[in-house]
């Protein structure tokens, strides 16, 4: 996972635009949601084959997403259900990107980068259930080697530089091997209790 000290940094990076595009009058939900709507155009792009754009695209709209919670910090505006529809949306905002890559692949008969699509997917999924299942059992779960920034920037230059499949290939892999860790961690956290 991304280091504290990036996040920090991205963080404190990300505050002046937040700041700005808060005082045009966007909550910080709005942004959430025009995060989520903006994965969907770039899901479009990848679908249409537009890989190099669409993974430099990925990486921009990416980013895009720390501005909603900068905000909601910046301006004492943080609510249960603001990040509550963060997480959300940001689930469906990667299942968008990996969907809009499959259907491109499916297009193109790539039978291995479409069965590499879904794994992909599943694994992404499946990273972010065994942290909200442990959190939900009032465990700490922020480990593993494939969070979400790590997959985002993996997919992202995987597009830019022509390497989608392998790009998938290294997702699917680690984010299922993260989801592994994860239940490695909860088993031995209750193990002990």
């Amino acid at each position: 996972m991304l280091t504290a000290i990036f996040k920090d940094w991205a963080r404190r990076a990300a505050q002046p635009v937040a700041l700005t595009l808060g005082s045009l009058g966007l909550t910080p939900n709005m942004l959430t949601v025009i995060g989520f709507a903006l994965s969907v155009g770039v899901a479009v792009i990848l679908w249409l084959g537009h890989l190099s754009i669409g993974g430099f695209l990925v990486l921009v709209v990416s980013a895009f997403d720390m501005l909603d919670g900068a905000l909601a910090r910046a301006t004492r505006q943080t609510t249960r259900f603001g990040a509550f529809l963060d997480s959300t949306l940001d689930r469906y905002s990667e299942a968008a990107l990996l969907t809009g890559l499959l259907m491109f692949l499916v297009v193109q008969g790539d039978q291995l980068g479409s069965l590499l699509a879904i794994a992909a997917l599943v694994g992404s999924f499946m990273v972010s259930y065994t942290r909200a299942r442990a959190e939900g059992l009032g465990l700490s779960c922020e480990v593993g080697w494939l969070a979400r920034p790590e997959r985002i920037i993996i997919l992202g230059l995987g597009l830019i530089f022509g390497l989608a499949v392998p790009a998938l290939a290294v997702v699917a892999v680690l984010a299922n091997f993260t989801a592994g860790q994860r239940v490695a961690h909860v088993w031995r956290a209750t193990r002990e209790q």
